[in-house]
């Protein structure tokens, strides 16, 4: 079994592959992959795409990096909307289970075309390799098979990355090794 070191180093070789970029599988399935990594190693998984952000340069590779981190995105919206104090008191007076199910509804994450659907494909160049990070920071709010699904159903046209703390099988996510999300079968682990 290869080293953390060794499967964030495949990272980078993996994307810049033609085939990769093409966004299209064998079978002419979607390009949608799975990073998978313990939920220990979050920090350096961080690092470790910062770095390829900071490296990625459009002239010479032929793509750009676009990183979307859920969480951040969810919460800049929240405040975007002057939600965010309401979201505190929501919490403190009715609960977590009250504040999870409001922010799923504001969100639409229930609905093919939804915040993060949309504002992904606004958002991504052209020429892309998308990034999605941010798994762990937004459970309970959003579970990334719900991602996944909506977005394997709207958006194409670039090949899409999720990079997730927990345990991926090619058909099964455990978030942190231990919660078990809805069957994904869509998406291929990008480095074993």
């Amino acid at each position: 079994m290869k080293t953390l070191e060794e499967r964030l180093g495949q990272i980078e070789i993996e994307i810049s592959k033609e085939d990769f970029r093409k966004n299209k599988g064998t079978g002419n399935e979607v390009g949608y992959y799975v990073f998978d990594y313990s939920p220990s190693d979050e920090l350096r998984v961080r690092e470790h795409i910062n770095y390829l952000k900071e490296k990625n340069n459009f002239n010479i590779t032929g793509y750009e990096l676009a990183i979307y981190d859920l969480y951040d995105l969810m919460l800049d919206y929240i405040e975007e909307e002057g939600l965010l104090s309401a979201c505190i008191q929501m919490e403190e007076e009715d609960g977590l289970e009250h504040l999870i199910v409001s922010i799923v509804d504001l969100l639409q994450v229930d609905q093919e075309q939804n915040f993060f659907t949309h504002y992904i494909e606004e958002n991504t160049p052209e020429h892309a390799v998308v990034f999605i990070t941010g798994v762990g920071k937004i459970f309970p709010f959003v579970r990334s098979h719900d991602i996944l699904n909506k977005l394997h159903q709207v958006f194409d046209r670039v090949p899409v990355v999720l990079f997730y703390p927990g345990k991926y099988d090619g058909q099964t996510l455990v978030l942190f090794s231990e919660f078990k999300d809805d069957h994904y079968y869509r998406a291929f682990p990008l480095v074993r």
